[in-house]
């Protein structure tokens, strides 16, 4: 079948289990057709929807610092992610949490919040902590100047320590990031850089708002590549308004040729219901179903003779960067931000809308900036909502990670009968399709059922996720 991973057929001394697809299996066209259900991107499990609500719950927030406070941060290592939302134009595909503005006097208020925040977090920790992982997302973190960022990225290390082997990274906008800003990064230690680039055909750039002509992508790649960074990935979305085979095909072949070592290839999330800003869309104006697996197909084919292997689910990399070897030796990792190759005891997020994870338990921030800003004066964390996971939530979130991100899952006895009560008959299901090879213990996915991950890992969704309704809200599958 067209969408067959090749890339992994080559490799020698892979670590990740792969079934072969059942050659009797349905038609692709069909596979499509069943599985194109609305179904979670699942960078958490439980996903935030079910979470609960914690704006007056003193005791979930008290519990929350106990559990952070008991991690040894000196050994397991920190990751931080820093939420920047500001931007300076709207993009009308983004289902991110922005605030427009061309007021760039915002920054100032902003960063100071940001740093109150983490020291309110300080206060918690038990021992100095050791900052193995820093990302800057938004919104656009070019937005602010070089000189803020420095200031703010200053003001987390201070009283900390950095990891030898630490990566530091930011998401950037071709357009607006300047060499000042990454010499300026780099000095403080960031070595990755990623660029949202989204589409280069200008009838395309033109609906979603988005005018960033190939030069400008150019001149960044090489900018940061010529100052040191080791690693450059490239974000592209399929499945936006006007999108063709013949303007993706333009797309990803101006792609390969500036080699960004990573990839990512996001399915367009149309989700109006939650993002206003993409009611402006005609609806007719988007790829169907069939076009849009279409385009997908053209970019994976494209970048697999390029070179590039299908990491999993929407992310491909060149041999040489680390995302390639933690799929190869099965350390590869999933979180709020995709696919990753480190994994840490916590991951504290600071700024408006950020998500904390500390392996039981998950945090997320006040949406709104003002009420951020109102929590960060009252020197209160600023968390508005989570969840603590009980056993049964361990067990089935592990299930989730393994099949979507190592291909394989194996069964803990204890937790069998929630598999035989609600999981079995869907996996059954799937494994007469082609997509996964099940028995008594384990699963593996098939090269196939990569293409419908997201649904397989749906099965082990058995607390949330057990009928129609509950999935109202998702984006589809496809």
């Amino acid at each position: 079948m067209f969408l067959i991973d090749t890339c992994l057929e080559s490799m020698t001394n892979v670590r990740i289990s792969f079934a072969s697809t059942n050659e009797s299996m349905p038609d692709f066209n069909k596979l499509i057709e069943k599985y194109n259900k609305s179904v979670p991107r699942y960078t958490s499990y439980p996903t935030v929807p079910f979470w609960k609500d914690w704006e007056n719950n003193l005791e979930w927030k008290d519990r929350f610092g106990k559990h952070l406070n008991s991690i040894n941060l000196t050994e397991a290592g920190l990751s931080i992610y820093i939420h920047l939302p500001f931007c300076e134009s709207l993009c009308t595909y983004c289902a991110c949490n922005k605030r427009i503005t061309t007021n760039h006097s915002v920054e100032d208020r902003y960063i100071s919040a940001i740093l109150k925040e983490w020291q309110l977090y300080k206060h918690l920790l038990h021992n100095v902590p050791v900052i193995q992982s820093i990302h800057l997302g938004g919104g656009t973190p070019t937005f602010f100047a070089p000189e803020n960022l420095e200031k703010l990225i200053n003001g987390i290390l201070e009283g900390a320590l950095v990891a030898d082997d630490h990566a530091f990274s930011i998401e950037g906008h071709p357009n607006n990031t300047t060499e000042d800003h990454l010499q300026t990064l780099y000095n403080l230690g960031f070595r990755r850089i990623s660029y949202g680039v989204q589409d280069n055909d200008p009838v395309v750039q033109k609906a979603i708002n988005r005018i960033q002509p190939i030069e400008n992508v150019k001149r960044a790649t090489e900018a940061a590549r010529r100052i040191g960074f080791t690693s450059v990935n490239f974000d592209l979305i399929y499945g936006l308004p006007f999108q063709t085979i013949e303007g993706m095909q333009e797309t990803i072949r101006q792609t390969v040729e500036l080699q960004p070592d990573r990839v990512a290839f996001y399915s367009y999330a149309h989700v109006p219901w939650k993002q206003k800003v993409q009611r402006l869309f005609d609806e007719n104006d988007l790829p169907d179903a069939a076009l849009k697996t279409k385009l997908y197909a053209t970019g994976k084919r494209m970048f697999a003779e390029a070179g590039y292997t299908d990491i999993g689910m929407d992310h491909f990399s060149l041999p040489s960067d680390e995302l390639y070897k933690a799929r190869l030796y099965g350390r590869l990792h999933r979180n709020f931000m995709g696919y990753t190759d480190t994994n840490f005891a916590a991951l504290i997020g600071l700024g408006v809308s950020a998500i904390s994870d500390i392996g039981v338990a998950y945090a997320q921030n006040h949406k709104e900036l003002e009420s951020y800003y109102r929590s960060i004066e009252a020197n209160e964390i600023p968390t508005t909502k989570g969840y603590f996971m009980d056993k049964t939530d361990l067990v089935f979130k592990q299930y989730i990670l393994q099949t979507i991100c190592k291909g394989h899952t194996d069964f803990v006895d204890d937790f069998r009968y929630f598999i035989d009560e609600y999981s079995l008959p869907l996996l059954k299901d799937m494994a007469a399709d082609g997509l996964l090879e099940l028995n008594d213990h384990s699963l593996t996915v098939t090269k196939l059922g990569f293409n419908f991950v997201r649904n397989i890992c749906k099965a082990f969704d058995i607390k949330w996720l057990t009928d129609e309704t509950s999935m109202v809200g998702f984006s589809k599958a496809v």
